[in-house]
């Protein structure tokens, strides 16, 4: 039997999208060292590598912002649903807010 939760996969792809953000950080910093290490070295190989490096660091900052961007408008959409939805069932909205704080409460307060 197999379980399909859209939820679930979306907070997957996010965790994935953020382990991938950190790792093109990490990626720049590393890079960014390197060149600075490599600044005295006037072999022309090394001239070469450093701009590679350079105009590859530069697309990973653009896609990491992009990433971030997309990100941020996706957070942005879900807040607006979540808004929609407490707009159109204030009621429900409130008496499930009251049954998760009691529930919550109960759980907490147990010995």
């Amino acid at each position: 039997m197999e379980t399909h939760f859209d939820n679930m996969e979306r907070a997957q792809n996010e965790v994935a999208r953020e382990r991938i953000m950190e790792d093109l950080k990490s990626l720049a910093r590393d890079a960014e060292e390197l060149l600075k290490v490599t600044a005295g070295d006037v072999s022309e190989k090394t001239k070469e590598a450093r701009s590679k490096l350079a105009s590859a660091l530069e697309r990973a900052k653009a896609s990491c912002q992009q990433m971030e961007e997309r990100a941020l408008a996706s957070a942005k959409d879900a807040a607006r649903k979540a808004d929609m939805a407490i707009r159109s069932h204030p009621y429900e909205s409130i008496g499930l807010a009251f049954g998760l704080g009691l529930l919550i409460g109960v759980l907490v307060g147990r010995k």
